[in-house]
Parts: structure tokens; sequence; C-alpha cells
């Protein structure tokens, strides 16, 4: 259900507060609440929105009703490839123009972000800025062209199959497989069974533009859409009328066609498939019981959706106790609901257990929802259900003036497709408030009833390996079928639960030194226990308050001796409950609040992080001293599973096609330390428990090493007290723990190439997928350190807009690339030159990846040696200033700008000045930033004819096919010695396989 803001309200105005009597029978309003609606007289729907969130930000779209359901036979995959096409040409945008033109003003292109294609529909969205007025016009313009204009040449078709064709090809995975299978499953005996939106290679690689063209004029027609703009509008009057002067003069054909609706028949007996997928991610069962999707037309409706909503809250609940009891059937195992299709919905069960342990998940699972039909869920599960769902809907109030632009479009977007009514916020707070407290337990327990295995039920099972048949799933299905017949299921059993997180009370701290950073508007508090505590107010959200604490050393400082069980540490103390209370109980003590914390330890640092509400952060301050506090012991039912879980996720790797790649490129460019090599299950036996927790408890005992950053909705006059309660409560220990100073941390032991290194990784694939990374070594002096780390992230950004120009829009035979940076393992304070590299991924067709790879490399040559161009530029400029303001208006941006501020190797105990010497050092940079400077830079940072490593994911083909392509390699330079030592390891390894197969 959208949860929208109106016009106008008293910001004010409080939750508790809000009281309404009404009628169960009311009906809501079908025009949408707090929205310009209406429709143009060619049929044409549009929504405008006055939204200030993001400034100067507009987010727009153009929903159109025409899926995948809607292709023949030969035209499966043409909604998809259109929606391609329309950012290639259209009648006034040609040559990737439209894409030219969003980079140019900072609204970055790339998979998923502008267009989507499913079932029922297809959107195309821009998120573009509307500083300037002409940008706007033009933005909708775009999405004028889309409507009718998209040009669909042969030139256009065939430049974009082979980044279609590796879209396609991205998804023939392990999970690719499953779900495709499920969903053909699920969807027998309807057309959504055939009409997946990717389509089918034979149709990707050879349809005509003929028929591209007859699909695109049959189906897109305006009264199929809709036009959605939401943004930071001086007012929605203008924005109508450009929507009306781009769209009104259009008109579609005098009778077009009617969107024509595709059932799918319910089914009495189960449906059932046990799927062996050797690559799988590991084994998991699903069931799926399918309903028709309710319409949202009354109160009474919106109250039957907050009863199925306390019925999964509670039942996911009895999952995750049932995943933490001894011996358990699952790792995990929860409940949602998924609008499969218009008008179809589906409660899915979901567990991942062990291998061979299917047939006990799938159980399991059965007997929870027949226990609930026996005995029904309890007074207290429905409480703490009702909790969930009154906080969550606070939250919505309280942030109902800093909605994100693109969640409302999201919104509009739902009524115009799938007629989800939209109501405001205010109301669905009174709706919740006058319907939860009267909704029973038994109420809730009889939506169970509509969860049988005999009415339109669909149970898969994935294994990598056969270990049973569908005959033992019908069987279990029988068994529980008699368990609930005659009784035979005992009730739920509720866990006790503790009324206080913290049961003895802290000592509480005083300020040692307080300091004002006027330029960040923060404040710096040294506790008496020699905690930090630096906190910045803000109002960018009214329900928001991160926090993150951290201190110096980590993982890197650990012999080998002890490396393995350490690193298991926080994996154990999770589960046996680092707050001092078991995850199970500790989750219904927090029922309601809306808080969570968490711990990660690294290489070079261990660190809380959390967020919560500003009405529970002492709650939230409370977990942290329990953190501090609380002794981790080893139990041995925890340790069993986590074990379990651990040497689970490693068999999943090792079946994974990418993991030899991925180990072999991190070998190649890194080293070989046992920092970087994977866990193997031998080394589960390197694992000492009692050292892990032991281990554990020294990362977060002493609050004199750590300094912790709070951002957000905080009212000193609460928050204080607080800190010095809970955070300053905490107490010192006698002697330092695990104290460190940041210059003096202990790298990891990198081992960069010094080399040019070229390697294809073959890896057994069930289908072909090939992988490509590409990484330059580079080393930052320490002289201008700050503006080159700012330089290279420019770089990146170029090098990925240039490399998606030639690769994906020119030569169309990738989807997506990215690059990144990678710095020294982020080691903090450093005092001499730093090393690192820059890293380029894509995925393509195998056989074309060495002329790839080429071409990748010759254009980074260019631009060493041309340098790019004034467009260029300004571009990456002007998508690093969007990012820029964006996080100016995020909790999270500040949080981790003085957290930067900290950890930069120019701190030196003043954060005020370290924040403006790297924000000075990021405008100087941009200053700068010309195609000269760009080129010295990466001449500097790359220089020609540098070197670098090459790393291909091939699949395993046969030894003559493979050297063959290895001598294609051979003009770069690849010593022939390799590829003779290459070729025998081949014909050995392909031995050892061929004899492991017989054995």
């Amino acid at each position: 259900m959208p949860l929208l803001s109106p016009h106008t309200h008293d910001s004010q105005h409080s939750f508790g507060s809000l009281q309404m009597n009404m009628d169960l029978d009311k009906e809501f309003d079908v025009v949408p609440y707090g929205v310009d609606y209406g429709t143009l007289e060619n049929g044409l729907v549009y929504y405008v929105k006055c939204n200030p969130k993001p400034r100067k930000r507009a987010s727009l779209a153009l929903a159109v009703k025409v899926g995948s359901i809607l292709e023949e036979e030969d035209e499966r995959g043409v909604a998809h490839i259109v929606e391609h096409l329309a950012f290639s040409a259209t009648k006034k945008y040609t040559n990737h123009s439209i894409v030219k033109f969003l980079e140019s003003i900072g609204a970055e292109f790339g998979p998923c972000q502008n267009a989507e294609t499913s079932f029922d529909e297809t959107v195309y969205k821009l998120l573009i800025p509307i500083d300037k007025p002409e940008l706007l016009s033009e933005a909708i313009q775009v999405l004028a062209e889309f409507s009718s204009e998209i040009r669909l040449s042969k030139d256009d078709l065939e430049k974009e199959r082979g980044a279609v064709m590796e879209e396609y090809r991205d998804n023939r995975n392990a999970s690719g497989r499953i779900l495709d299978a499920y969903w053909t499953l699920m969807m027998e005996g309807s057309k959504y069974a055939d009409r997946l939106p990717i389509g089918l290679e034979k149709v990707i690689k050879t349809v005509s533009p003929q028929i591209l063209k007859q699909f695109y004029q049959k189906w897109y027609h305006l009264s199929n859409m809709a036009v959605i703009a939401v943004g930071d509008f001086s007012d929605t009057k203008r924005v109508i009328e450009l929507i009306k002067i781009n769209f009104g003069h259009k008109y579609s054909a005098l009778d077009p066609p009617p969107i024509p609706q595709f059932k799918v028949p319910p089914h009495e007996d189960p449906r059932f498939s046990y799927f062996v997928e050797p690559e799988a991610s590991g084994s998991a069962v699903v069931i799926s019981y399918k309903m028709q999707e309710d319409e949202m037309k009354t109160v009474k409706d919106y109250r039957e959706m907050l009863v199925k909503s306390m019925f999964r809250i509670a039942l996911n609940r009895r999952l995750f106790r049932i995943s933490r009891r001894k011996d358990p059937p699952y790792f995990s195992c929860s409940i949602a609901s998924y609008v499969l299709v218009r008008d179809l919905k589906a409660y899915i069960m979901t567990s991942s257990c062990k291998e061979k342990g299917t047939l006990e998940a799938l159980e399991s699972m059965l007997i929870e929802i027949a226990r609930v039909r026996l005995h029904g869920l309890s007074e207290r599960e429905i409480s703490v259900a009702r909790a969930l769902l009154m906080s969550s809907i606070e939250s919505a109030y309280l942030e109902r003036d800093q909605m994100e632009s693109s969640s409302l479009r999201y919104d509009y977007t739902q009524h115009f497709t799938d007629n989800k009514p939209i109501i405001g916020i205010e109301y669905e707070a009174q709706l919740h408030k006058f319907i939860l407290p009267d909704i029973l337990a038994s109420e809730v327990s009889k939506f169970a009833e509509k969860l049988w295995t005999s009415y339109s039920c669909v149970i898969q099972i994935v294994e990598p390996q056969a270990f049973a048949v569908i005959d033992d799933m019908k069987n279990i299905v029988m068994k529980i079928n008699e368990l609930e017949k005659t009784r035979s299921i005992s009730p739920w059993d509720d866990e006790h639960v503790p009324e206080e997180i913290v049961n003895s009370k802290p000592n509480t701290g005083n300020i040692v030194e307080q300091r004002e950073h006027v330029n960040i508007g923060a404040t710096e508090l040294t506790l008496s226990n020699g905690m930090r505590v630096c906190y910045k107010c803000t109002d960018f959200f009214n329900d928001q308050v991160l926090f993150t604490g951290f201190s110096y050393g980590g993982l890197s400082e650990l012999p080998e001796s002890i490396y393995y069980s350490s690193s298991m540490g926080s994996a154990i103390a999770e589960e046996i409950g680092m707050f001092g209370h078991r995850p199970s109980v500790l989750m219904d003590m927090l029922a309601g609040k809306r808080v969570d914390v968490d711990i990660d330890i690294r290489a070079y640092k261990r660190t809380f992080y959390g967020d919560c509400s500003p009405l529970y952060l002492e709650t939230a301050f409370q977990l942290v001293y329990q953190l501090f506090t609380t002794k981790v012991t080893p139990d041995d039912e925890v340790i069993k599973r986590v074990m379990q879980v651990k040497e689970e996720a490693i068999l999943a790797r090792e079946r994974d096609p990418y993991t030899s790649f991925s180990n072999r490129a991190w070998e190649i460019n890194y080293g070989n330390s046992y920092f970087f090599r994977p866990f193997k299950i031998n080394d589960l036996q390197k694992v000492n428990p009692l050292k892990a927790c032991e281990y554990f408890n020294t990362c977060f005992k002493d609050p004199s090493t750590f300094t912790v950053v709070i951002v957000g909705k905080t009212d000193p006059t609460v928050a204080v007290p607080l800190i010095l309660k809970y955070l300053g409560g905490i107490e010192k220990p006698p002697q330092p723990i695990l104290h460190f100073h940041s210059d003096y941390i202990k790298g990891l032991p990198f081992k960069y190439p010094e080399s040019t290194t070229r390697e294809v990784v073959c890896s057994p694939m069930i289908e072909a997928q090939c992988m490509v990374r590409i990484c330059f070594p580079i080393e930052l002096k320490n002289v201008a350190m700050e503006e080159e780390i700012h330089y290279t992230g420019f770089l990146t950004k170029l090098l990925e807009t240039k490399l998606l120009q030639l690769l994906r829009f020119k030569h169309g035979q990738i989807y997506s690339a990215s690059v990144l940076e990678f710095i020294d393992g982020d080691l903090p304070c450093l005092t001499g030159d730093i090393r690192g590299d820059i890293r380029i991924d894509f995925s393509c067709d195998p056989k074309i990846s060495l002329k790839l790879v080429d071409l990748a490399l010759n254009e980074i040559l260019r631009l060493q040696e041309e340098g790019p161009s004034d467009q260029d530029v300004e571009t990456i400029l002007e998508i690093e200033q969007i990012a820029h303001e964006n996080g100016l208006q995020e909790n999270y941006y500040w949080l981790n700008q003085i957290l930067c501020s900290y950890q930069s190797r120019i701190y030196s105990g003043d954060i005020g000045t370290s924040f403006k010497i790297l924000d000075e050092g990021r405008s100087k940079v941009r200053k700068s930033l010309t195609p000269l400077t760009m080129q010295l830079a990466l001449q500097r940072i790359m220089p020609r004819r540098n070197l670098h490593t090459v790393v291909i994911l091939m699949p395993q083909t046969s030894w003559f096919k493979r050297i063959k392509s290895f001598s294609q390699w051979s003009r770069q330079g690849i010593d022939m010695k390799i590829l003779a030592a290459i070729a025998g390891f081949t014909v050995l390894a392909l031995g050892f396989r061929r004899y492991s197969k017989k054995s």
C-alpha cells in the first residue's frame, strides 16, 4: 500500500494524537490523493507532484501497460528489445544521443536505472536536475519520443543485439535456471509460463526490425500510457503544460486493440519439482500458495490486509526461532507475499538448509502452517506483530515530509498499472490506529486456512545433487495431512522474554572535554572513560539517527595460528548473543522499537554501527553498552550450527563457476597470503571456538580506543545524558586492550604484480559464462595524496563512461561495465606512498572476450595519448556534483564525511580542520579538471605501457580449442613456454576429471 504525503498538514501533529472512528464499508476514493492527476484528450494519463527531496531534482517516468505477456511466439523478447532500442534512437534523437544527454546533465545511465520490462508493463525512468528550466522540458520531450517515435531500424537493432544477448547470458546462471524452472511450473496452463521478459535466444539473435515495429505500433498507444513527474517544482501547472505541449498533439490509432487479460488457472493437486542444479548456491525448499490479488476498495479490505501482514510477521518470528534450535531443520526460513502478475499473488515460504536436509526442512515448514491451523497464534505473538506494524506506520508518518521523489514516482506508477489506491499517509496512520487494536489472534490465525497444499500450491526442492525423488515429497505432504487430521501436532511453546535489556545500571560517566566544530556543525565530547563521541544534529529525516563507532586494530594484527579462529569470532558471538541475550529472545525484546545495531571486524578496524528512531536512542545505546559488557562464552550447539552454515557456504562457493576466477584474480593481483585465501573445508578444523570467543571479547572491551560518530535528528538535551549514561558508563579496563595508533597498524601483505600477466581461467559450467577483469596497479605519492585520491575517483568514472560508450553503445557487445579503485585495502592514516589498483570488470560472449580486452586497453591508451574531450570532463564533473549535492541532504553522507575526517592521514586531532582540508581538496581538483589535467593524471597514475593484469573466466572446453584461443594472445607477448605448460596442465586436468567421473 503506497504511503504518500498529502498537500498540506501540520508537521508537528504527533502520531499519538491521531484519532478517528470509521465505517468498515467506507470506500476509498479512486482518484489518487495529494497529486495533480488527469487525462489528456488522447487518453494519456498524468500524475504531477511537488516534492522537495532531493532538492532541484525531478523523478520522471513513462509507464506503459505493455509487457512480455502480449508477445506472440515469434516475438518472445520483443517488448524488452523495444525498451533497449528506445535509448538507441528515436525520430529526434539518434546514435544514443539520449544517453549522451542524460550523462551530460549528470543523470547516470546504467542497467535497470532507466527502464525495466516486466510481464505486464514497461516503465521508462529519468532522474534529472531541474535547476535549468530547459532540462525538464527536454526530459519530458524524451519521454514523448519513447511513446511513439522509437526508430527501430536495422542498424539500431544489430548494434543492440549483443547487449541484449549479454543480459540474457547473465540470467543463465544457476539462480536464473532455478527461477525459470519454478516460474514455468507456477504458471503452468497460462501464457505467463512461457513469456519471461528476457525472451528466447533465437528471437534475440534473429528477430527482424519489421516484427519490432509491428509490436510497437500495435500496442504502444497513449491510452495505455501515463506520464509521472515528481520533483522540486515551484508549481505543478508549468509541468502539466509541458506534458500537454509534448504529448497533447499526439494521437494513436482510432481504435487501438484492448489490452487482453490472461488468467492463471487454479489447481487442486499440489505441483512438485525436485530440481537438481550442480551450481546451486545451496539446498533450498520453496512452497508457494497462489491466490487472487485482493482489490483494495474499502476500509474492510484495508483491515484484511493488516490481518495478513500480522500473520506473516508472527509466522516469520516462529520460523526464525526454529532456525536457532538445537539441530534445526533449516538455517533460515521466511514467508513473504509477492504480486506475481496482474491480479495474482502468492505467499511464498523459502528455506535454506544443509545438503540432504531438504525433506526435513519441507516437513518442518508444512508442520508450522498446520500448527497454526490447529492451535492458532498466541496473544503474545499477535501483540508483537501489532507493535511492529504500529511502529512501521509511525515511522512513515513522521517521515511524511521527507519521502524521496523516486519513491513517490513508484507509487504513482503502481496506481496506474495495478490500480493500487493512494489514500495519503495521515489516513493510513489513522486506519492503523483504528484497526490494529481490535484484530484478534483467532482472526489472524484463520488466514492459515488459505494455505493448504490442496489449493494452488507449488513445492520445489533445489539440491546440487539428487538425494530424493518427487514421491518422497508427496509422502511428506500426506504425512503432515494425516498428522493434522489426527491432531498429532503439539501447540507452540513461547520462550520467556526478559523485560529489561540492561540488567545492571551503568555508572554514568562525565565529559572531560567538549569542542565545537562550527564548519561541520558538530560537537565533540571526550568522556571520562576515554571514549570520544562526535554528534551532528540534522533535520534531513525526522525519524533517523545513524551512528558508527570505530577502533583501530583488526585481523591484520593476527598471526596465522589464530587467524582462522579469530575471523570466526563475530559469527559465533552473534549466534550466542553478543548483546547479552539470544537473538531469538532479543528479537521480541526489541519488537516495535525502531533500532538496529551490528558489528564488523575487518583488517584494520573494529566497528559497531546502527540506526534508530530518535524515540529509541536510549535502546540503541543500551545495546552498545551490552556489547562492551557482555562476555561471550562458547555454546556447543551454537558452535555446531555456525560451523555447519560455514561448511555449506564453502561447498556452495566451490560449486560456483566464478569462484576459481575470483580466487585466481585475487591471487595474481594481491598475492596468496592466508588473509586473502578463502576458507576451505579443512580450515574449519583450525577454528578453536574458545579462542574465537576470547578474541571477540577483546574487540569490544576498551571504550578508550573508540571514536563514535552520531548523525541525525537528535536533541542534545536528550542525547547527551544518554551518551554519558550508557557510552560513558562503559568501564575502562585497568590495562589498555587492542590499543593501536593509526600510524603503526600492520598492513596486509599485498603483493602487487611486477609484470604484465594475462591468464584464462577455465571452469566447468552448465551454460557458457564469461567474465573479464583488467587491473592496473597504481601508486599514489604522499606529496599531494588527498588530491591524487580525488583524481583517481574522477579517472575511474571517466574510464567507466568511455568503456561503456565504446563496448556497450558503439560495439553493442556488453550490457554493463564497472570501474573501481582499490587503495591499499582501506589502510588508514598512512604517512608514506600508497599502493592499489584500478579494476575494470565486464561480462561478455566468451568468443569475443579477447577482442574486447584489446579494445578496452586501446581506448585507455588513446585517452593517455590524446586525452578526453571537453564533453567527457563536463560529464564526469556533472555526475560527481549531483552525487555530492544529493549527499549533502543525507545523514549517511555526513556520517561518512566525519568518519573520513577522523580516519584521514591529515587528521591531527581536529576534525574540523581535516574536514576543511578534504573539502578544499575536492574543490581544488574539480576546478583544475580539464582535458589536459585528466590526460596528465592518467599518465601519472596509470603510466603509458604500465603493467596490467587480465584474467578471463571461460567455460571449460576441449584442450585444442583452448590452445587455439591462447594463441590469439601470442602477439601480445605471452611466453610460448607458458602456453606449452598450460596445454600440458590442461590435458592432465582433463584426464583426472574423466577418471574422477568414471570412479
